[in-house]
């Protein structure tokens, strides 16, 4: 076996050691010869591209698959976990990505079920056990709360909860700060330090590199199911773990502001929408995007993003206000319209709304545009293949060829069909819905790419995204969106995180 480069070595028994883990589905090898350890009262961060094992390894960890071989060790010694609960009762507990929460249910109920105690649980004495764990680790909301009504940060409280309120010594985290604003990414990192604080060890799953080097004590690196590296936080920096991740060296990530602004190209007017529920998402809200700029929208999923992407592009009829691209309104509703007039999309869910994953790849690629390979009204097939063989070949996407059907490809993939389909007509606008979300650093670098080719070729970009380092690497101007209104734009240069983040929890104030 190929032994990582590793440049830190740890004295101490490990609390968990898994060694020579392997683990494949069908014809995929998901984890190869894995060896990996974890210390007492540290925060070890897990690296990887997507697909490189890092969830199937703690997913190993925590019961939820056997591994194919290799053994585990917890506290010096072997154990077999068949399932979660195998897993929990050696005190190891796991918060995922997607919660698994009851949302009728209260914090109170949702700590509690399935945590033992028969027929005849002592409600009491769990809320004084929940409030002193709260108190503890400064988890603190209403016990009484129906878990619905809770914010993101609230939720993940719980579910942080839930696993303490298990006896959990070993906690793992799967992108725990993929939702959440920076004052609540802020409240968790306080939390992880003082669980550290009392021995506790927490494994932290992010692709967030600054955060990583924020929180984490030590740093391994998987690709393509195997440890590449291992290295302590102090002897490291982003840009050698984004290089490790990817095994090449990436591109420099910050990237200049626009030189070529022109006149505003995308003009949003006192715009006013409904969700499906019919209450108010977006109100009011007034913006203008200059040709061959990039407007970061930031904020904390739920506030009006998705209503106000999928009116601008008329799948959303707007309750009042207008849109207007090249000075000229939109007719409302008419996605058809939108396209005539050269605007662009990136859909947050590209699986959903992006493509049709039982079409091929040749269909994606034409799916807006197919009357333009019309002849005497017959699809002209032979131009859309040379149509598609021209964009993949250019958006370097890997298939088996244009007739491949879409769902076989791998996400990075299916959002270049998109980025092809969308950026090659050379679009006066762009609005980019959560562009990056689910990929990996190497298809992020590809996606940001072009994405500014966009902006140097004249378009004007709305690019809403959770991701702050998203933001600051992209945007020329930065806007905040919270509870359907702006709360504050600046030019990225004069924006700090500090700023932003209060924004996004809706403070108003400037920074003092």
């Amino acid at each position: 076996m190929n032994r990582p480069d590793i440049t830190h070595t740890e004295e101490r028994a490990p609390v968990v050691e898994m060694r020579s883990i392997r683990k494949t589905f069908l014809d995929v090898v998901a984890n190869r010869d894995v060896d990996f350890a974890l210390y007492e009262g540290e925060i070890c961060a897990l690296l990887g591209e997507n697909g490189a094992g890092k969830t199937t390894l703690m997913n190993i960890l925590f019961g939820y698959y056997a591994a194919d071989g290799g053994e585990i060790r917890i506290g010096g010694e072997k154990v077999s976990l068949s399932s979660p609960r195998d897993a929990i009762a050696r005190r190891v507990g796991m918060v995922h990505q997607h919660f698994t929460l009851v949302p009728s249910q209260t914090v109170l109920e949702n700590t509690v079920v399935g945590s033992g105690g028969g027929f005849f649980l002592d409600m009491g004495k769990a809320r004084r056990k929940l409030l002193e764990l709260q108190n503890r680790f400064g988890l603190h909301v209403d016990p009484d709360a129906p878990v619905w009504t809770l914010p993101i940060g609230g939720q993940q409280k719980v579910e942080i909860l839930k696993a303490l309120y298990r006896n959990a010594r070993i906690l793992i985290l799967d992108e725990p700060t993929a939702v959440l604003a920076p004052l609540e990414t802020k409240e968790l990192f306080a939390t992880l330090r003082a669980l550290a604080a009392e021995g506790c060890s927490v494994v932290f799953i992010s692709h967030k590199l600054y955060e990583v080097m924020e929180i984490a004590d030590r740093v391994v690196v998987l690709s393509k199911g195997s440890v590449v590296a291992e290295r302590a936080t102090r002897d490291t920096n982003e840009r050698e773990l984004a290089n490790l991740m990817v095994g090449r060296e990436l591109e420099e990530r910050r990237h200049a502001g626009s030189k070529n602004l022109g006149d505003p190209a995308l003009e949003i007017r006192s715009l006013s929408i409904k969700n499906d529920k019919g209450l108010e998402a977006v109100k009011e809200l007034s913006l203008a995007i200059r040709s061959g700029e990039i407007l970061g929208m930031a904020g904390v999923s739920g506030n009006g993003q998705r209503e106000l992407a999928e009116a601008l592009f008329g799948l959303r009829v707007p309750d009042g206000g207008d849109v207007l691209l090249g000075g000229e309104p939109l007719p409302p509703g008419r996605p058809k319209a939108s396209v005539d007039r050269k605007m662009a999309r990136i859909p947050e869910d590209r699986m959903t709304t992006g493509l049709l994953l039982e079409l091929t790849v040749e269909e994606n690629l034409v799916l807006e545009n197919h009357a333009s390979f019309r002849s005497l009204g017959m699809l002209d097939h032979a131009a859309i293949g040379r149509h598609a063989d021209g964009l993949i070949d250019e958006f370097g996407i890997k298939t088996d060829g244009r007739r491949a059907v879409a769902r076989t490809l791998s996400g990075g993939n299916l959002q270049k069909i998109i980025l092809a389909r969308e950026l090659s007509a050379s679009p006066r606008a762009v609005v980019a819905a959560q562009p990056t979300r689910g990929l990996d650093v190497g298809a992020i670098e590809y996606v940001h790419k072009r994405i500014l080719e966009a902006r140097g070729s004249g378009a004007a970009i709305l690019l809403i995204s959770e991701d702050l380092d998203e933001i600051f690497l992209l945007a020329d101007r930065i806007a905040v969106m919270y509870e359907g209104r702006i709360m504050g734009v600046a030019e990225r240069d004069e924006a700090s995180r500090e700023q932003v983040g209060l924004w996004m929890s809706g403070v108003s104030e400037p920074c003092a």
